[in-house]
C-alpha cells in the first residue's frame, strides 16, 4: 500500500472515529431531593386507591457531559431541611415533605459548586420540583414558553425575571449531539417536560417528570384530577411510550419510592 492510500486509511479511521466516539453525557447521579408521605394517593388515581397513603420521593438529576454539568429538577428547598416537622400539605390528601439531605450538601460531597452547573431545566414548575433554582442565577434554564408564561400565584411570575432563560416550544437537544434531549410533555402542566438521557453503558432513561407519579398510574395510563389536560397527559404518555421503544430506554418514575429504592443514589452513579 502506497503513503498515500495508508495515509487515506488512517484518516478515514480517525474520521469516523471522531463521528462515532464523539463524547457526550458521561455520568448521572441521583440526588435525594425530598422524601414525603401522601396522604390519600386517590388523588393521583381518581376512583382508584381511595384513602390510601403512599411513601413518596422526590429526585434530581446531576448530569455530568463533556460540555459542562447540567442539572434536572431541583427539589424541595434546602430551607425544609431544618423544619424539625417538614413542609406539611395545607391538603390533607397531599404530600408532606422532609429534606433529609440538602442538594447544596450533595453537590458539595461531589466536589461541584453550584456555580459549576451552566445549564439545568425543570421538568415543571411545582413547587417540590423548583424549590431550589434559585441556587443557580446564572445557569441558562431550559423550560417551555408555556410553562414559563403560566401564571403563578396571585399571577406572580414562576421564576425570578433576572433568571437566564431558553423559553422551548417543543423538543430540543440540549447539546447538540443527541446524548440529552428535552421533550416536551404537556399535561401534568401546560410546558411539563421530560428529558431523554443516553449514557455509554447504562443506556438510554427517560426521566419522566411527573407524566406519571407511580407505576400502577403508569401502567394502567391513569391521569389525575389535577392536571392540567387529560387528553395532553395521555398524549404524552404514548409520547414516552414511543420514546422507551425506539431507544430501547429504561422509564424511572421521579416520585416511585419502590423504584428509587432500587436505584443507586449519590454518590454512586451511573455511566
Amino acid at each position: 500500500m502506497g503513503l498515500a492510500a495508508l495515509l487515506s486509511v488512517v484518516l478515514s479511521a480517525n474520521l469516523a472515529h471522531a463521528q462515532t466516539g464523539k463524547p457526550g453525557v458521561e455520568k448521572l447521579y441521583i440526588l435525594n431531593c425530598g422524601e414525603g408521605v401522601a396522604g390519600d394517593i386517590s388523588r393521583w388515581s381518581p376512583g382508584v386507591n381511595e384513602g390510601q397513603s403512599m411513601d413518596f420521593v422526590d429526585n434530581c438529576y446531576l448530569i455530568k457531559h463533556a460540555q459542562g454539568w447540567f442539572l434536572w429538577d431541583t427539589g424541595i428547598p434546602d430551607a425544609v431541611a431544618a423544619m424539625p416537622n417538614g413542609l406539611p400539605s395545607p391538603d390533607p390528601k397531599g404530600v408532606s415533605w422532609k429534606r433529609p439531605k440538602t442538594l447544596a450538601a450533595q453537590l458539595d460531597q461531589l466536589g461541584v459548586k453550584p456555580s459549576d452547573i451552566k445549564t439545568m431545566a425543570v421538568s415543571h414548575t411545582h413547587p417540590d420540583h423548583i424549590g431550589n433554582v434559585e441556587m443557580f442565577p446564572d445557569a441558562m434554564l431550559y423550560v417551555q414558553k408555556a410553562e414559563y408564561e403560566w401564571p403563578g400565584a396571585n399571577n406572580e411570575p414562576r421564576f425570578k425575571p433576572s433568571h437566564p432563560v431558553t423559553k422551548l416550544e417543543g423538543d430540543r437537544d440540549v447539546f447538540g449531539d443527541g446524548s440529552l434531549i428535552i421533550l416536551s410533555t404537556p399535561g401534568h402542566t401546560p410546558g411539563h417536560q421530560s428529558l431523554l438521557v443516553k449514557l455509554p453503558k447504562t443506556g438510554a432513561i427517560v426521566l419522566s417528570g411527573d407524566a406519571a407519579h407511580f407505576k400502577s398510574n403508569w401502567d394502567n395510563r391513569r391521569v389525575p384530577s389535577i392536571n392540567f389536560s387529560k387528553d395532553e397527559t395521555l398524549a404524552s404518555m404514548q409520547k414516552i411510550s414511543d420514546t422507551l421503544a425506539k431507544d430501547n430506554a429504561q422509564l424511572w418514575i421521579n416520585h416511585d419510592r419502590a423504584q428509587r429504592d432500587s436505584l443507586k443514589m449519590s454518590p454512586e452513579f451511573y455511566d
